[in-house]
């Protein structure tokens, strides 16, 4: 059998179609495309401005600086999530603090956020591991009572949605939070190759991430006084624009973003169906509140020394062709960050045990039965 990878892409005809029709326009790069695909995003989020840029880096890297992150600072994140998370944080030289996750959920722990809150605290950066909506309702709580902005790292969570007062909420659609980012890796759940994007409801920090996103340029009313040609600097912002090609793939990918997820839900459900048949395997716990968009599909093994399990386990499905992946190595026991902030173990005890447990298996729309099926086989091969 052929290499399984955890993740990948799925470009379709119709989405190479509408791409090269872009790259046969006039506008390749900054035209309406763009705002096309803002446009049509906001809508699926329900939110009332999207603002797309290079990378889901990017998307939080402006997120961060729109909110006026500085140095003194700290943000609350999560130890469990790809280093960007943190690491946007430190781009505006605030500091990130991380709070320990809750096991079963593999989300940050409100009641942990709230233990790590002081009078430097600015912001709470959730991040929705694997496509499972975080606690907002509890975050928002926790933000009000302090006065923190909230901001959403999503770039797991594109199509998940979460319940409150009896109605479901789409993550994105920022109702619980400030601004929320988005990544279009292709291993994410819609693809524009590389590309990210920011929701948001505040006009204010819309009009700044815009503005961010462009070398922080203005072009207004009392810019042009001075001529049709000028334009002022009054930020230090980046090159963090996404081209007309990209957003065109991402316009059509959007449109079958939720044929993606409904696969993306089935083949969970026959993960779930099969793995837990196994006593030492566990699954990320959700609830009829909350709509898994299934990202990723991480197992957690159950068992006494479970490195070593999991390293064997890890091996051998390697060795049969099958690209399992680690998510992650906790984000305050990489180098840069113990040497810099003197982060250690113990630090977040549960997030240091589920690292030590988890492995995340193959998980993409076009995952076939057969594979689907020897992926389990494999795993109940190694393990029973």
């Amino acid at each position: 059998m052929k290499t399984i990878p955890y993740g990948r892409q799925h470009i379709a005809k119709s989405d190479i179609e509408k791409v090269v029709k872009v790259l046969g326009s006039d506008w390749i790069t900054q035209g309406h495309k763009v705002s096309e695909f803002e446009n049509a995003l906001a809508k699926y989020c329900g939110c009332k401005y999207a603002v797309a840029v290079s990378s889901g880096t990017a998307a939080l890297h402006l997120a961060c600086l729109a909110a006026n992150m500085k140095k003194g600072d700290e943000v609350v994140t999560t130890p469990i999530s790809f280093l960007a998370s943190a690491n946007s944080i430190l781009y505006t030289n605030a500091k990130p603090v991380f709070a320990d996750i809750d096991y079963e959920t593999i989300n940050i722990d409100p009641v942990e956020i709230n233990r790590k809150i002081n009078k430097k605290t600015k912001a709470i950066l959730p991040v929705h591991f694997a496509g499972l909506p975080c606690k907002m309702n509890d975050i928002k709580e926790i933000a009000k009572t302090y006065n923190l902005l909230i901001i959403e790292d999503a770039c797991h969570a594109l199509g998940a949605e979460y319940k409150y007062n009896g109605k479901w909420i789409k993550v994105g659609s920022c109702k619980h939070s400030d601004m929320t980012v988005f990544s279009f890796h292709p291993v994410k759940h819609i693809t524009t190759g590389e590309g990210g994007a920011i929701t948001t409801n505040n006009k204010m920090f819309y009009e700044r991430l815009k503005v961010l996103r462009n070398h922080g340029i203005y072009k207004d009313k009392k810019t042009n006084r001075k001529g049709y040609w000028n334009y002022e600097m009054r930020d230090l912002g980046f090159n963090y624009r996404i081209t007309d090609f990209q957003c065109a793939l991402g316009l059509s990918q959007l449109e079958r973003l939720n044929d993606f997820l409904v696969k993306r839900h089935n083949i969970a459900k026959v993960y779930i169906d099969n793995l837990l048949e196994i006593e030492d395997i566990e699954v990320q716990k959700t609830n009829n509140s909350l709509k898994h968009s299934y990202h990723l599909f991480v197992i957690k093994l159950n068992v006494k020394r479970a490195g070593r399990a999991r390293r064997k386990l890890y091996e051998q499905l390697h060795r049969l062709g099958i690209r399992v992946q680690v998510h992650y190595i906790p984000i305050h026991l990489q180098p840069y960050y113990r040497k810099s902030f003197g982060f250690k173990a113990g630090d977040s005890p549960v997030a240091e045990d589920y690292y030590k447990r988890c492995i995340s298996l193959p998980l993409y729309p076009e995952l076939k039965k057969k594979e689907i099926n020897f992926v389990i086989d494999s795993i109940k091969s190694i393990i029973i």
